[in-house]
């Protein structure tokens, strides 16, 4: 399914720079991000579990915010892309 993930962490402080880059790379280990703090992760059930546990424990919920839109495994009819940045396909080949 396709997973949405979007973010916000409170970077006033050292600390929050911080809780930023490691919630940004945990999501980048799980999917491909789409603007700054916007993550589209195609997870099954438990890994999109798996990820939202580990977020949660990374950010701190009195600063920073997390949200997950849960757009399952037909979401190429509910994604439209205008602009800069071109598209990519979700579960296409990933090159190294």
């Amino acid at each position: 399914m396709l997973v949405l993930i979007t973010y916000d962490v409170n970077t006033t402080d050292a600390v929050g720079k911080k809780r930023l880059r490691k919630v940004a790379k945990k999501c980048v280990n799980f999917g491909q991000r789409v603007q700054n703090s916007v993550f589209e992760c195609i997870l099954d059930a438990a890994q999109a579990r798996l990820l939202q546990h580990q977020l949660e424990e990374l950010i701190d919920p009195e600063k920073d915010s997390l949200r997950f839109y849960y757009l399952g495994n037909n979401y190429r009819g509910k994604v439209e892309h205008i602009g800069a940045k071109p598209t990519y396909e979700a579960e296409g080949v990933l090159l190294f």
